[in-house]
Formats: structure tokens, sequence, C-alpha cells
């Protein structure tokens, strides 16, 4: 026979309600309380019945979760940890790709208003196209990444200090000509890049170095091939540089590679950096220097802010900053 709630319950020493809590992840339950819970969950192969639950409370026990490009590995690790945190609150995820469709945001919006997902995390690329704005009853929202706004909760890291920092240490390196990939442009302007280039331009403003404009470079699509590409271009167009800061580990990989078909060596003829520290910027040839936050982190502070927001709408919107460190490896190195 199938276990219910009070048979959890009556196994961990507590009540049905309490159950209910460590399951709904919406109410603080104390950690040696949830353990037990959650062991005899396991023990009783407990599943919880996501379709009664919703008939009870009006919630249907999913969120929907949206980035511009899942294919990216950044996207694939943040998924990774949203997955796993969503599941310990007992949510299960839909997912989205909105970065060339931004409509595809309205169309999570208007499953949120029809109570088909009890809440949504976007990611828009620019506040201009996300269907947030000007939109009348918003569904519980919390919005990710750089894109900065006041109408919905938001977790993001401070991009820009996280640029300056990265470009400074650079600097600190002996480095005066930091060519830079992700540069914005008015086709291709999303948030990222101009929250990162200008931390960049501060960077070079307070250490007294002149800005150059030929050493930012566009990439209208952040993948590798056109990173390498665009700094190859670069290098024929006679632009002379000493590192580069790429605006994603991606694109980096992609300079790592282009600047090796060259026999450019990296980091004795010039520095590479990047930004997410994804696992394979551990295992790049060399080894790659990034900014790095904790991914984990990132994940539970959304979907709390989202649960709160999903019991209680009538909250202030919030906004959480996640720290940031440069993590230095071996394809940098001191001038």
């Amino acid at each position: 026979m199938r276990a219910t709630v009070r048979d959890v319950a009556v196994a961990a020493g507590v009540s049905p309600k309490t159950v209910s809590n460590v399951i709904n992840g919406v109410v603080f339950v104390r950690p040696e309380t949830r353990a037990r819970v959650e062991s005899a969950i396991a023990d009783l192969k407990y599943v919880p019945n996501l379709s009664a639950r919703g008939l009870r409370n009006g919630r249907t026990g999913a969120i929907a979760l949206a980035f511009p490009d899942v294919s990216t590995e950044y996207s694939a690790e943040m998924l990774d940890q949203f997955v796993e945190v969503a599941h310990e609150k007992g949510w299960s995820i839909q997912l989205e790709q909105t970065g060339k469709r931004p409509e595809r945001e309205g169309e999570l919006l208007s499953k949120g208003r029809e109570h088909l997902v009890d809440g949504l995390v976007l990611n828009p690329i620019n506040l201009e196209s996300s269907a947030i704005v000007g939109a009348d009853d918003l569904p519980p929202v919390v919005v990710i990444g750089e894109v900065e706004q006041d109408l919905v909760d938001r977790v993001g890291l401070d991009s820009t200090t996280a640029a300056h920092d990265m470009t400074a240490h650079l600097l600190g390196l002996g480095h005066r000509r930091i060519a830079v990939v992700g540069a914005p442009a008015a086709e291709f302007a999303t948030a990222t890049a101009l929250s990162r280039i200008r931390g960049y331009r501060q960077a070079l403003s307070v250490a007294g170095v002149p800005n150059d404009p030929s050493l930012e470079l566009v990439v209208l699509d952040w993948v590798p091939g056109l990173a390498g590409e665009s700094v190859l271009k670069a290098l024929d167009d006679g632009v002379t540089f000493d590192a580069v800061f790429a605006f994603t580990d991606t694109m980096a990989a992609g300079v790592l590679s282009a600047l090796g078909s060259r026999g450019i060596r990296v980091p004795d003829d010039l520095s590479v950096v990047g930004f997410d520290d994804v696992t394979a910027a551990r295992y790049a040839t060399p080894p790659l220097t990034s900014v790095s936050f904790d991914k984990r982190a990132f994940a539970v502070a959304t979907l709390d802010l989202l649960a709160d927001r999903i019991a209680d709408r009538s909250l202030p919107p919030r906004a959480v900053v996640i720290p940031h460190e440069i993590v230095s490896r071996a394809s940098t190195r001191r001038r």
C-alpha cells in the first residue's frame, strides 16, 4: 500500500503539518527535524501526490525556468543547481529558452497567470525586450542576471564590479593593452555586455590607462568560434594587446584555441581570462583564470525569493547580490 503523509509523520515522530512543510519547502523547519522527515520519506518510499496537493492549495508543484541559451556550459551548470534546489523544495521545473525568442517570456507569464505553474524564474537579455515591462497582474516572478529593475525580485552578480576586479587583476600583473571579447554594439547590447564593459572601462580609468576602442571586440553571438575569430581579426588588423578578457569562459575557450592556431602561447605571449568559472575552465589548456561565484547559492537565493513571493505576493520587490571572486590560474602571468 502506498505510504501517506500520516505514515511519514508517525515514522518521523512529527505532525502531518510538519511533513507538509518539509515537502513544500516554504516554511522553515529545524534541520534535525527536516532530517528525520526526509529519512522517513526515503524509508517509506513516500511520493507526494502533486495533483491532490494542487487541488487543496491551488498550486501545481511546478515552476518555469527560462535561460537565453540552454546549450552553453554555464546554463547547464546553473540548471543543474536549480533542478536540485527545486527538488529539495518539492518542485518540478519546466525549462524554456528565450534568447532568440523573447516572446516566449510572455508565454511563460501566461502560464503563471493561468496557474499552470506556481512561479517563474526569468533571465532576460535586456529590460527593453522583457515581457515583465508593462505587464499587468504579474504572477510570482524572480529575474536573474544583469538586468536591473525594481518591478520584481532579482538575483544576480554585480557584473560591473566583477569585470572591474578582473580588469584590475590584469592591470596588477602589468598588462596595459587589455582586449575585451563581447563588447556591446548597437545590434547586440545585452545587459551583461553593458555591465561588464562598464566595469572594464572603470578599472582602466582608475589606473590611468587610456581606453582604446579598438580593444573592445564585438561578438554578435557569444560562442567560441566567433570569439576566436574576433581576436584573430584584431591581430590581422594590427591591433596590439598583451591580455584578453573574454566576457564568458565559453568565449575564452574559443580565444585559447584561436591563439594556439597561430602559435601564440598563453600565458607566455598573452594572458587570457574569462568569466563564470565553469568546470571546463579548470581543465582548459592552460587552466583559465576566471570570475567565480557560488552557483548553488545563486539557485538557493533565487528559489527562496520565489517561495516567499508565491506565499505572499504583497511583499515589496527584493534584490540579492551573489558575491564573486577572481580565481587565478595558469592562463595569466605577470608582465
